[in-house]
């Protein structure tokens, strides 16, 4: 989206309503696989959980039950990918990295061999499930792998345009998403670009860089703040790796002062990825909203990023201390 365009179509970004991403995973599979017959399906016995019944009854055929044996599924995807299918490999996100990380950094990684870890069910926001399923380190673990790309889109939309856009990328890929419904807002026009950020909000004041279900929260509290008179850039990062490293120093240069939120720990996420290419580039006060090393728990969504910090009152709170250090 040009710049031009950036202020008006700011204030086109209202919620259409509230959808799950994972919902939008099961959508637009279903979509490209209907265009390309190389792509296939495999799921590690949750296939209602990832809305991949649309796919396994369009293209049975294509389909592979993997059953609760994810390290298996993804051998399976790693050879399937040397044959020149496109394997679409998905879980819940505590199985599908950490379970298996020995796979996919041997078979997949080392090989770069184009298989796509679509995973589910990923932080605080699991809810009731607890903490050995609310995976919260699973982003830093898929972008410390080389030649692996990271991608957490933020809403329903934007998820079906970045099942899309990893589908067209060779070499393996992490895309994560969640279970709740959740505030759709993202326009088509803004495209989807692996490595691109996307500049939802204007503002020279102070730069907010969310993934995830973040970016919502992240324009609420901006358009808090533009009533207060304060600026306030809102960047949607859904490429985690490779970053945009241009948008972060533009961002640094522009509002000299960053915040980062994320549904992740703040040591290996996104945080940590935004304060690297500012400490290489163009040092500023950095704030992170995130949870701050420490595990999950049983309990409601909304309890408990309201527990862990994860809030759009949390955000403004890293706000007004970034704009103090300035």
């Amino acid at each position: 989206m040009g710049e031009n365009n950036i202020e008006a179509a700011a204030a086109q970004y209202v919620s259409r309503g509230n959808k799950a991403t994972r919902t939008g995973f099961g959508e637009a599979l279903l979509e490209i696989a209907r265009e390309n017959n190389t792509v296939v399906g495999l799921c590690a016995d949750l296939t209602g959980s990832l809305n991949m019944n649309l796919f396994r009854d369009a293209f049975p055929e294509r389909f592979i039950q993997a059953g609760i044996a994810e390290a298996n599924m993804i051998s399976m995807a790693a050879g399937l990918a040397t044959t020149g299918k496109v394997p679409f490999a998905a879980s819940f996100a505590v199985f599908a990295t950490g379970r298996v990380y020995d796979q996919i950094r041997q078979s997949l990684c080392y090989s770069n061999l184009n298989v796509k870890i679509c995973a589910s069910h990923a932080g605080l926001t699991l809810g009731e499930d607890g903490a050995t399923h609310q995976i919260l380190e699973d982003i830093g673990l898929m972008r410390g792998l080389p030649r692996m790309t990271v991608v957490v889109p933020c809403d329903y939309s934007e998820t079906k345009r970045a099942v899309k856009a990893i589908a067209k990328r060779y070499g393996p890929v992490y895309l994560r998403f969640g279970r709740p419904n959740i505030p759709d807002f993202t326009l088509d026009e803004d495209g989807f670009e692996i490595g691109k950020s996307i500049e939802l909000h204007p503002g020279k004041d102070v730069t907010v860089i969310a993934c995830g279900i973040m970016v919502w929260k992240a324009l609420e509290a901006a358009r808090i703040l533009e009533k207060e008179g304060v600026g306030v850039r809102v960047i949607n990062m859904h490429t985690i790796k490779p970053i945009d490293t241009l948008a972060i120093v533009r961002a640094a240069n522009d509002t000299g002062a960053i915040v980062t939120a994320e549904e992740h720990q703040i040591y290996n996420g996104l945080g940590d990825a935004v304060a690297n290419v500012c400490a290489r580039n163009i040092p500023v006060p950095i704030e992170m909203v995130g949870v701050e090393d420490q595990f999950g728990e049983s309990g409601k969504p909304d309890d408990l990023l309201m527990k862990y910090k994860l809030t759009t009152e949390d955000i403004l709170d890293k706000i007004y201390i970034a704009l103090r250090r300035k």
